[in-house]
């Protein structure tokens, strides 16, 4: 059937409208970015997700020639920062250094949340994978995580277990543990890992599950005591702490992934760049020697690679959630 002239003005103005689309979103990527960039770490300074945010924003500026800030909103847990992200104008301009916690457990753990991180990002990629450690104070009697179990079965609920903030791996990790070992502990949650680290060295509380990026530098002055590392494998910097495998707790595994995220409807092209700047990061050798000194080694993925992590880490994580009845008002 032969077209109107009306039928005909409209399709040629939709083809001209698609070229224009691919034209704009082709432009913006090249163009991208004109102006500041802020990378938004959900935390307050001083933890892992900022040490990582720090090496991941000076390495973006250097490669697209203009400034990638860290700005640091912490509260919630992460979900304030993160809520924040997710809101934003989905330009390229307002992204988040998400890590486990924030993007596959808080999701399940925070019931006011609202959030699915499949729906509400789009993931950029991969950066660092940092294991979480069971450190304890040099005055602590427990040297392997078998004495540590022992004791606390010796004396029911009379055991402090410090981590961070609820819903970040350390908190997780440490009722990962509370749960795979049976033992009745006081889990204590502080609002970063900065004041964590700070009562572990003041041994105000005796052992804790923390990540190794503030605890390196403790461990290597004898102030800090390593009993077990949650990665699969030993973590290079302290090759004679054995994994809670290795420890008599076949499976335990609990690493973080750290990662960039912006608002979901971000230009595909500008989440590609984006993606293909972070992956030359894992080969720099500079950001090789500071992810491995903050406690970590570097990873990379593709943006589809990042998501599909996601939703494996966040089907993990909120099993356990779920298994533990963990409900955060």
């Amino acid at each position: 059937m032969a077209l109107s002239v009306a039928g005909v003005v409209a399709r040629l103005a939709a083809v001209v409208l698609a070229a224009g689309c691919l034209t704009w979103g082709g432009a913006r990527a090249a163009d991208y970015p004109t102006r500041t960039v802020t990378l938004v770490v959900p935390f307050p300074p001083g933890g892992g997700v900022d040490a990582m945010a720090r090496v991941v924003a000076q390495k973006l500026s250097e490669a697209f020639k203009q400034q990638f800030v860290v700005e640091n909103r912490g509260g919630g847990g992460g979900t304030i920062g993160t809520r924040g992200v997710a809101r934003a104008a989905p330009d390229g301009y307002t992204l988040l250094l998400g890590h486990t916690g924030t993007i596959s457990i808080n999701p399940s753990l925070y019931a006011s949340m609202n959030m699915d991180p499949r729906k509400d990002f789009e993931a950029i990629g991969l950066v660092a994978s940092l294991p979480v450690a069971l450190l304890a104070h040099p005055t602590f009697p427990a040297k392997t995580v078998k004495d540590v179990i022992a004791m606390a079965k010796k004396e029911p609920g009379k055991m402090n277990l410090g981590s961070s903030a609820v819903g970040t791996g350390g908190y997780m990790s440490a009722e990962y543990f509370k749960s795979e070992a049976g033992i009745d502990v006081a889990i204590i949650p502080y609002k970063g890992t900065a004041p964590l680290m700070n009562d572990l060295l003041g041994g105000h509380v005796p052992v804790a599950f923390g990540v190794l990026p503030p605890a390196l530098g403790n461990l290597a002055a004898g102030k800090l005591r390593a009993i077990a590392v949650s990665s699969k494998k030993r973590f290079s910097l302290l090759p004679d702490v054995p994994t809670f495998d290795e420890s008599g707790m076949p499976g335990f595994e609990a690493d973080l992934h750290y990662g960039v995220l912006a608002p979901a409807g971000t230009p595909k092209p500008i989440v590609e760049a984006l993606s293909a700047e972070l992956r030359k990061l894992a080969t720099d050798e500079d950001v090789k020697k500071r992810i491995q000194a903050e406690g970590g080694d570097p990873m990379s993925s593709t943006a589809a690679e990042y998501a599909r992590d996601i939703d494996i880490e966040e089907k993990k994580w909120g099993a356990l959630v779920r298994k533990l009845g963990l409900k955060v008002d």
